[in-house]
């Protein structure tokens, strides 16, 4: 046996009887750790990266300086080509407190687009390249390096249309008041709907007196696309509102993941007198 075998084979029965262990190695760096290396990608590209061997260097903290992120650890760069669309990166289901950061221009020279944790969306013009950088933002504050990254890229989803319309007739308490305002909205690609009525009416012998008044709707699950009921009930600011017409001004909006929309209605109702 040569000696440099035996020597191995002492070590090895030396470690054995101490109960020590051999260091573990650590987790290399992916490709795309630096900007120089950063990984060109396009609208539905998505992996899952350990990030654990990832380091944070100068390019790292010029992005950030206009970002603020608490830190910019085990981070990795990507590129994508713009197309004259909204881009969707999310990081969300990584399995620790990942950010992204987005810039344009070179190496050294990076002007901040957007940023911040889990998701970010921005408009990608055509001929502009834009740079992503993935970060551990340490906000969990668990201290470690990095782990599991899940990153996507994706088309923005379109932004949530709404339409609403007032039926013609509503009603009034005769005793509250209060009246009641009906009619559909429709929307699609939003999360939730809120209309705010407001209406006017004008009382007295000779029509000299209005009365003003408000009321709310809110409704979520059903920016299906499919027409759906709403009504509200408007409280009387001052004084009663009676039977009569009354002029409403209702306006609507739904947001979704990144966008909102409007939507406007105005109809003069009937009101007819509820109970006494």
């Amino acid at each position: 046996m040569k000696p440099i075998f035996k020597l191995l084979a002492v070590l090895a029965i030396a470690f054995s009887v101490l109960g020590v262990s051999a260091p573990v190695a650590l987790a290399a760096s992916p490709a795309n750790d630096t900007f120089a290396g950063a990984s060109s990608v396009a609208i539905g590209f998505s992996h899952v990266l350990d990030t654990t061997g990832a380091t944070t260097d100068a390019d790292d903290a010029q992005l950030n300086a206009s970002c603020g992120a608490p830190a910019t650890d085990a981070s990795v760069w990507y590129a994508i080509s713009g197309s004259d669309q909204g881009v969707v990166v999310d990081v969300s289901q990584s399995n620790y407190s990942a950010g992204v950061l987005v810039g344009v221009g070179s190496q050294g020279n990076l002007q901040t687009v957007t940023c911040g944790p889990g998701t970010v969306a921005f408009f990608a013009a055509a001929g502009t390249t834009y740079y992503v950088l993935a970060i551990d933002d340490q906000l969990n504050g668990d201290g470690l390096n990095g782990g599991q990254l899940s990153i996507s890229f994706n088309a923005v989803p379109p932004p949530p249309t709404v339409d609403i319309s007032v039926n013609r007739y509503g009603t009034v308490d005769a005793h509250t008041g209060i009246a009641t305002i009906s009619g559909t909205f429709t929307c699609s690609n939003g999360s939730f709907l809120e209309a705010f009525v407001d209406a006017s009416q004008k009382v007295g012998n000779g029509r000299n007196a209005t009365i003003f008044g408000s009321g709310f709707f809110s409704d979520s699950g059903t920016c299906d696309g499919a027409p759906h009921a709403w009504f509200a009930a408007v409280v009387p600011q001052s004084g009663k509102f009676a039977g009569g017409k009354s002029m409403t001004v209702t306006f609507a909006f739904s947001c979704g993941a990144f966008e909102c929309t409007e939507g406007f209605a105005e109809q003069t109702v009937q009101l007819r007198g509820g109970k006494k």
